[in-house]
């Protein structure tokens, strides 16, 4: 995964990209990770990768957990990935796959 190494959030603490919950500060927590994610140039391949290989937390490619589970489910059953446009999420947050993702915890 050699696009890691241009990815701009491996210059930001990782945690950023892990929020713990689905309200308060962890919203904004993501929004601030979204906004790295929207500058980075390995955007697609960082949500490609999280897509393809099921990231089940934080947010990867510009994309929530649960932004990319909707990309999962519009796709038919005889895709291998979704489709991205090219309005979609275009980084990621590499740094958090060299770490057990962080469970969410009930509100």
């Amino acid at each position: 995964m050699e696009w890691m190494k241009s990815a701009l959030c491996a210059r930001v603490d990782p945690e950023l990209f892990f929020p713990v919950s689905a309200a308060g500060p962890a919203l904004r927590e993501e929004l601030a990770a979204k906004r790295i994610c929207v500058r980075c140039p390995v955007l697609r391949p960082c949500l490609t990768w999280a897509l393809d290989s099921g990231q089940a937390y934080g947010v990867w490619g510009g994309a929530s957990a649960e932004e990319r589970a909707a990309l999962r489910r519009q796709q038919p059953e005889s895709s291998a990935r979704p489709r991205l446009s090219s309005a979609g999420p275009r980084s990621a947050a590499p740094p958090a796959a060299r770490r057990a993702p962080r469970p969410r915890l009930a509100d």
